[in-house]
Formats: C-alpha cells, sequence, structure tokens
C-alpha cells in the first residue's frame, strides 16, 4: 500500500529480487543442513531418512509459493511455478510410499522428480534472466536433469545409497547461495 496516495503499488523488479534473494539464502541453509543429515543416515532407510526424504520436497513446495506470489505481483512468468508445486506434492508423497520398499525406490522416485524439476528449474531461469543472478538457476536445472537420471540407473545397482541425494541437494543449495549473490550485485547495480 502507498502510504501517500493510499492506493495499492505494485512490485518492482527490485523488490521481486529481494524476495528471491531471501528465499535463495534460506534455500541454501535448509539445504545444507538436510544434507549433512541425510548424509549421515545414508546407509539405511530408517524412519528419520524416511521422514527426511518426504520434508525435502515438502520444504520446495513451501518455497515455491513464496516465490510464486512475489512473481505473480509482479507480473512475472509463474506457469513453471505451477508445475513445480504439482510435482513436488506427488513427489513428498511417492517418497513416503517409496521409502516403505526400500533405497532402489527411493532412489527411482527422486531421480523421476529431479529431472522434472530440473527442466522447470531450467525454463524458469531463463525467462527470469533478466533480473539477474538467474544463470546459476538455469545451470542448475540443466545437472538436476542428469543428476535425475544418474539417481534412476543408480537404483539397479546393488551399493545402493541415499549419500548421493545428500551431495545432490547440497550442490542445489550452493547454486541457490550463488544466485542469491548474483542477485544481490544486480540489486546494487540497478
Amino acid at each position: 500500500m502507498n502510504a501517500i496516495a493510499g492506493t495499492a503499488t505494485a512490485p518492482t523488479s527490485t523488490s521481486v529480487s529481494a524476495t528471491l534473494r531471501k528465499l535463495y539464502f534460506l534455500r541454501f541453509a535448509f539445504a545444507s543442513v538436510w544434507a549433512a543429515l541425510v548424509f549421515t543416515t545414508a546407509d539405511t532407510l530408517g524412519p528419520l531418512s524416511a521422514a527426511l526424504l518426504v520434508v525435502y520436497p515438502l520444504f520446495d513446495v513451501a518455497c515455491t509459493v513464496v516465490d510464486l506470489r512475489s512473481g505473480r505481483a509482479a507480473g512475472g512468468p509463474v506457469r513453471g511455478l505451477y508445475v513445480n508445486i504439482a510435482l513436488s506434492t506427488l513427489t513428498g508423497i511417492g517418497l513416503a510410499v517409496a521409502a516403505t520398499s526400500g533405497i532402489p525406490a527411493v532412489l527411482r522416485v527422486w531421480g523421476v522428480w529431479a529431472v522434472t524439476a530440473g527442466l522447470v528449474q531450467l525454463i524458469v531461469g531463463a525467462a527470469r534472466r533478466r533480473l539477474g543472478g538467474q544463470w546459476a538457476m538455469i545451470v542448475s536445472g540443466a545437472i538436476s536433469t542428469f543428476a535425475g537420471a544418474s539417481f534412476f540407473a543408480q537404483a539397479g545397482r546393488d551399493d545402493a545409497s541415499l549419500a548421493n541425494l545428500a551431495g545432490y541437494a547440497f550442490l542445489g543449495g550452493v547454486f541457490f547461495l550463488v544466485s542469491a549473490l548474483r542477485l544481490k550485485r544486480a540489486g546494487q547495480d540497478a
């Protein structure tokens, strides 16, 4: 609400960038902690690791809702974000079911999610490139797509483990950190 005129004002790309920057810092912190916890439980699929697996896509849903609200308010591209919410919600449900079947089933579900969500991230990052700081999201989306295929392949091996999911999440968090730092620089240059 504009205090002087008493009317609502549309957010600028600067306010969207500020929201995304905060969100990306939060996503980096979450991914780092999550990866550390998963790495310590990677060899077995117990109640803690199963809960962690389900929490990750649900956290993604919550972050995407925040992202969607800021993007929609600024008139930005949001269709891909709706797709991401659906994918992550279905993945949370799929992981809860897969966790009862073992690590290979979890890797298959995670792999499908990584491929599809990576493609969405790549498309959304490309559509937002004018905001700055999105090249890391584009690269992360591409890497996610390839990593997802490797998780699916790993599910067929005898030594299947959740350890690679921890590395995947941490690397994704690093890309969010890079994007947050680049958005800050882009905001200062503007």
